[in-house]
């Protein structure tokens, strides 16, 4: 199986959408979940299609920014460059008060409290094409098929997500980990 970047190289929509992420000025920002998940289980599929993108989660961590100011901006700029593209931008470093955990210190950390652990990974590219890939969990997981539950959250809200999201249907070779 190839890597997680040969995979966005091959997937024009994809890195073009990375590339006008790069575009914007948010610092340390990332595409995660869905966007690079799907992609893998849809290459183990062998899906002759992409599976279609129902959100971009940009993901960014900056702890100065309390009013949300910066997200809100990333935002109008991303839809600015293509409004057709289902953006949306969270900074990490407030997620937590949503989530009641302790403070987060940066981007692979706030991730680490993700339901699912194969969702726990986001991407990054440079101008330059140079592909970053935060995996806190790691990435064998994700091209083995599973669907991992994080023990830092409930086990019910783990299968609430994994059924409601239909993943099973979509990609019927998954195998749940709990």
């Amino acid at each position: 199986m190839q890597s997680i970047p040969d995979l966005l190289l091959q997937d024009s929509q994809r890195l073009r959408i990375l590339k006008l992420l790069a575009t914007i000025d948010l610092k340390d920002a990332h595409i995660a979940a869905g966007f690079v998940r799907n992609m893998v289980w849809d290459a183990l599929h062998e899906k002759p299609t992409p599976t279609p993108l129902n959100d971009v989660d940009v993901v960014f961590f900056d702890a100065n920014d309390k009013d949300n100011t910066l997200a809100k901006k990333a935002l109008k700029e991303l839809q600015g460059l293509d409004g057709s593209v289902p953006w949306q931008v969270k900074n990490q470093a407030h997620m937590h008060l949503k989530n009641n955990d302790r403070a987060y210190l940066d981007i692979g950390d706030a991730m680490s409290f993700w339901p699912e652990k194969e969702t726990a990974i986001a991407v990054s590219i440079t101008l330059n094409k140079d592909i970053k890939v935060v995996a806190p969990f790691g990435t064998e997981s994700l091209f083995k098929g599973l669907i991992t539950q994080n023990p830092k959250r409930a086990k019910s809200v783990f299968l609430q997500r994994v059924y409601a999201k239909g993943w099973l249907e979509i990609w019927p070779e998954l195998k749940i980990i709990k």
